[in-house]
């Protein structure tokens, strides 16, 4: 029974990776997961200069799911290069680095520092406000995607992944803008857009007034994203949003996506990803397959 999958020449022992911000660099849940049962450890973003994040509060529980404005808090590449990179080097398996920014310049620091090192791909976060476009998200306009898109491509010795906003009008035209510029992969959703107001206090719950909606209540959306993105490229697509089970896994995968990444679901229980790792296999032990590729994009009708 095959569960492998290749992304971008780089094979992956199964389809089931983590969330960017869900798992950190994979320290804390190394205690609950065994690192190597995982296809992929998909870090926190990581910038060229650390980053403090937002003011708190920055997080907030809501319906099926929980809203997020942490600011991509991180300690830089500096620092994930001597500390986080070499503790996931222990491990069989894949490394993905999330890459952020507040300026295509920022984005090719990161890129070209990682070079040459033992990280498979690069996953690059363009949710990130462009400080020099008004702040809007690099991967809000189909131009500023092509562009930062061939830009990270022309020096980037990593392939690397453009992690699609869904706060867009069209995802199949941001899928094929990022083909077209040159991506090895495309990954989605990251969070949309959401808001929480205390009517006790009539004050926004977050400081920053709006977060991310992450969390089971964002799945239905995703996978029609997922869909529609699959069906609009050729390159592999990764499927995120919402996943709790295996079940929700599968979705995607029939849906187009040659892999999953688990986000929220870590918070609520760490053990998440080795579950949906188990209940894959038990589903294709149950239905007789024998190769997980032959699921990707099958969904009939």
């Amino acid at each position: 029974m095959q569960t492998s999958v290749e992304i971008a020449g780089v094979t992956f022992k199964n389809p089931v990776m983590t969330a960017s911000g869900t798992f950190g660099s994979g320290m804390e849940y190394s205690e609950f997961v065994d690192l190597n049962r995982l296809g992929a450890v998909v870090t926190k973003g990581v910038a060229n200069v650390p980053w403090p994040g937002n003011p708190t509060p920055r997080v907030a529980e809501v319906y099926g799911g929980m809203l997020n404005a942490i600011g991509l808090q991180n300690p830089g590449i500096d620092t994930f290069m001597k500390r986080d990179l070499p503790f996931l080097e222990q491990f069989d398996t894949g490394v993905v680095v999330n890459v952020c920014g507040k300026s295509i310049e920022d984005y090719l620091d990161v890129v070209e520092k990682l070079g040459d090192t033992s990280v498979d791909l690069l996953e690059i976060n363009v949710s990130c406000p462009n400080v020099k476009e008004g702040a809007i998200a690099f991967g809000q306009d189909p131009k500023m995607l092509t562009e930062i898109t061939s830009r990270i491509k022309k020096i980037s010795k990593k392939p690397i992944i453009m992690k699609l906003s869904p706060n867009v009008t069209d995802i199949a035209e941001m899928a094929r803008a990022a083909e077209a510029a040159g991506a090895d992969a495309i990954s989605l959703i990251n969070t949309i857009t959401g808001m929480k107001i205390d009517v006790e206090r009539r004050k926004f719950v977050l400081a920053n007034k709006t977060g991310g909606l992450s969390g089971p209540a964002i799945k239905p959306v995703a996978v029609r994203m997922v869909y529609q993105a699959s069906h609009a490229v050729k390159i592999p697509v990764i499927g995120m949003g919402g996943i709790a089970t295996a079940e929700d896994a599968l979705e995607f995968i029939l849906a187009g996506a040659t892999a999953v990444a688990v986000g929220a679901m870590n918070f609520v229980d760490p053990y998440t990803t080795v579950k949906v790792v188990d209940g894959i296999e038990d589903y294709m032990k149950r239905h007789g397959i024998e190769d997980i590729r032959t699921l990707i994009g099958a969904v009939d009708g």
